[in-house]
């Protein structure tokens, strides 16, 4: 007879080879139509879940689960990070700091007190669930302005704030939590900033220095002696970078997303690549990006939980248009507008308003929620899959005609 392990081990096999036969023709449907894959990928994961065809049925806090949303994440964000350039980020720093700090606040007030009315929720609950979804997803935006070319400052203002805000969402979320679960007495502003601010500083400092130092390794003229290993150093230095970040208690997206950007960025430090060694690790790159897209949104699809939906559909729809239409432009025009230094034009910022889909790191902190038996954690659980569904769909899907319609599009 077969062992528990060896058992699980074949169904482990068969689901990943369903996984990427199924990702792979939902890829190639989006190529055809033209529409970000992500949105594929994660409604051939809602058929193929426990709720409709019963192939896939992974649980969310399973440790195959785990290990492919977190370094799956982490690889599409050190992607995103590589592709972003220095040179354009100097230009927009004040709003990609305002809209990651700020503007996350603003999101969390907003869409508090809107599901405190229309969830009939405490305020502490309906505040909890706005820092949970105040976060954008950095994992859905990465493919999708690989797909759709448009300005370099917008996609990349965008791109940047979804990594940053990840990091004020966690902490919001956490402080917020400890709150609903009376663990906290009062709450102190000093703290939370000192938190926030570690948190960022550490992990860029983390994220910087294995960057300068795979960058080093990959790509100097005397010391590139890793040069023939530069796939395995990228994948040894994601997974470094988010385990050292991590243990310090800072943000380990964070660190990935900085090293992305320091290594996409080495010719700054003087360090090249010849033009064979960067198209193959290229390749490698974009081959491993698609990989972990097609796990994590299908896998995310599969645990939609419908009943649980049902149960708050019309209300949580109305909510869900709340954050589109009223938190998500009040936070861009909040922040964007006063930065004179941008000078943002209105369709850039009605642009910026549109691109807010909701993911990873939502649907994560939601299932952080449900382990600990936070108040209103079902509810709140079951809006947050509502809004990946939704942000996904709608905006995902109509992110290249906007951008066509605005006159953002590179690629006319």
């Amino acid at each position: 007879m077969e062992s528990a392990a060896i058992h699980s081990a074949k169904h482990i096999l068969l689901l990943v080879g369903i996984i990427l036969g199924a990702g792979s023709f939902s890829g190639m449907l989006a190529h055809k139509f033209k529409v970000p894959d992500v949105v594929l990928f994660l409604l051939i994961g809602i058929g193929l879940g426990p709720e409709l065809a019963g192939v896939i049925d992974v649980k969310a806090d399973t440790a195959f689960n785990q290990l492919i949303i977190i370094f799956g994440s982490c690889y599409i964000l050190f992607d995103g990070g590589a592709g972003l350039r220095l040179n354009v980020l100097k230009k927009v720093w004040i709003t990609i700091v305002a809209i990651s700090t700020a503007g996350v606040l603003i999101t969390v007030v907003i869409t508090g007190f809107a599901a405190s009315h229309l969830l009939d929720l405490p305020l502490i609950t309906a505040l909890l669930f706005g820092a949970v979804i105040a976060s954008t997803d950095p994992a859905t935006l990465v493919p999708v302005f690989k797909q759709v070319r448009i300005r370099e400052r917008v996609a990349q203002t965008v791109l940047s704030e979804s990594a940053f805000n990840e990091a004020m969402g966690a902490i919001v979320t956490f402080t917020l939590m400890g709150f609903a679960l009376g663990t906290r007495g009062k709450l102190s502003l000093g703290e939370a900033t000192f938190s926030f601010v570690g948190n960022i500083l550490i992990g860029v400092l983390i994220g910087g220095v294995l960057g300068y130092l795979a960058a080093l390794l990959i790509a100097h003229e005397k010391f590139s002696f890793l040069l023939e290993y530069a796939s395995l150093v990228t994948l040894m230095s994601v997974a470094g970078a988010y385990i050292s970040a991590e243990t310090f208690n800072a943000s380990g997206v964070l660190a990935v997303f900085v090293f992305g950007i320091v290594l996409g960025n080495k010719h700054v430090f003087g360090f090249r690549m010849k033009r064979q060694e960067k198209e193959k690790l290229d390749d490698f790159i974009l081959t491993t990006s698609l990989i972990m897209r097609m796990f994590i949104f299908v896998l995310l699809g599969s645990q939609v939980n419908f009943a649980l939906m049902g149960k708050h559909l019309w209300s949580g729809i109305a909510l869900v248009f709340v954050i589109m239409f009223i938190a998500r432009p009040a936070t861009v025009f909040l922040c964007a507008l006063p930065d004179r230094h941008a000078k943002w034009s209105l369709k850039e910022m009605l642009f910026m308003c549109w691109t807010r889909e909701t993911g990873v790191m939502p649907a994560a902190l939601a299932g952080i929620l449900l382990g600990m038996k936070a108040p209103g954690s079902e509810v709140i659980a079951s809006i947050t899959f509502l809004t990946i569904l939704m942000t996904i769909a709608i905006q995902a899907t109509t992110t290249r005609w906007l951008a066509g319609k605005l006159g953002l599009l590179l690629d006319k």
